[in-house]
């Protein structure tokens, strides 16, 4: 009788950890594009640093994508979207950001559908192609290139964004006094 007790609660012990697994997955849609680079088939890596031009197998998880947040820790969070299940693996790093990982979630996803109304034609277009132009509005850039790392632009007051474009390189998105960009530079 205690190996079939001792069975049963193993069983349930399991049942447990499976449903508890299964509802930490978050469904949330992205308020910014998510530059990401494919390197393994169906799974992207993407960083907190946003790099806008990674290289071969660059892709853009469009702004106001549905994702699926299967896995989560300190340092990396794992999503998936689109009908073919691609995988995005998301690496953060709290100390560069100043939050930690839920909050950094919450910044740059929303749980209800995101809407870009209040975007020019210009706005929009570097939303499409994952891109400042000279002459986009703050919003605009944001929604284009992501949240800019907080390491390299603390406050989003800053006349200058930096992003990184890949581990190695940067471009700095500068703003005039009216808030629209004035120059991109690499």
């Amino acid at each position: 009788m205690t190996s079939r007790l001792t069975s049963l609660l193993a069983l349930m012990v399991l049942l447990l950890a499976v449903v508890s697994v299964s509802s930490a997955a978050e469904t949330r849609y992205t308020r910014y594009n998510i530059h990401a680079q494919v390197k393994e088939g169906k799974v992207a890596n993407a960083s907190y640093a946003n790099y806008t031009d990674p290289g071969v197998g660059h892709i853009i998880v469009p702004a106001g994508t549905l994702i699926t947040i299967d896995k989560k820790s300190r340092k990396r969070f794992e999503f998936t979207y689109g009908n073919d299940g691609m995988r995005v693996r998301f690496d953060y790093h709290s100390k560069r950001m100043g939050m930690g990982v839920d909050e950094y979630i919450d910044l740059i996803t929303s749980i209800d559908p995101v809407a870009f109304k209040g975007l020019s034609q210009l706005d929009r277009k570097g939303l499409q192609e994952g891109k400042a132009f000279k002459g986009m509005t703050r919003d605009g850039v944001l929604a284009a290139l992501g949240y800019p790392a907080a390491h390299k632009t603390p406050s989003l007051d800053a006349k200058t964004w930096i992003y990184w474009t890949n581990r190695f390189g940067t471009v700095a998105v500068e703003f005039d006094d009216s808030g629209k960009v004035a120059n991109v530079r690499n």
